[in-house]
């Protein structure tokens, strides 16, 4: 068994993966939660309901900004020890994500001056299913590569 930086790389990367995957989860719940809550007209009778759903919608845009951040961060930590235990390949298939990550936090589809998710826009039908779809296609490329990093940790870690 040989003990080296690749095999160390793909151990802490499995467990930063493992809180991506439920950063994922956390993601694709809250969206499923906002979707429920898009469905649901409006009470015109009770305007307390009203303000309780707004309230709750922005209590959770509010929770999904803080997780934009630590998921963009781990990322591209993964991308930076990565390329310096030289492991190409795996740059390789996290490079567009990262790219993507890059993109989406700086132009954001919102049209506001805050980070991401802000309630009036996520509310948008559209926007709404491209997060959600952005949400699952996360979930499965995180889900994909923590299965690939295991690979390639017993892979490193058994001699030739």
């Amino acid at each position: 068994m040989i003990f080296t930086f690749a095999a160390f790389c793909y151990m802490l990367s499995l467990v930063l993966c493992a809180s991506l995957i439920f950063f994922a989860i956390w993601h694709i719940t809250a969206f499923d939660e906002l979707h429920s809550d898009f469905k649901v007209p409006v009470d015109q009778d009770n305007p307390l309901h009203a303000r309780e759903r707004l309230r709750n919608i922005e209590r959770i845009c509010s929770l999904l900004r803080k997780l934009v951040l630590p998921e963009f961060a781990i990322h591209s930590v993964f991308c930076i020890m990565f390329l310096c235990a030289q492991e190409w390949m795996t740059v390789g298939l996290n490079a567009p994500l990262l790219f993507y990550n890059t993109w989406r936090y700086f132009y954001s589809p919102t049209d506001t001056k805050e980070l991401l998710y802000d309630p009036a826009s996520v509310m948008n039908g559209d926007t709404l299913k491209f997060c959600q779809k952005e949400a699952w296609c996360k979930m499965c490329f995180f889900g994909l590569s923590f299965f690939y990093y295991l690979f390639c940790m017993i892979a490193s870690l058994v001699p030739p």
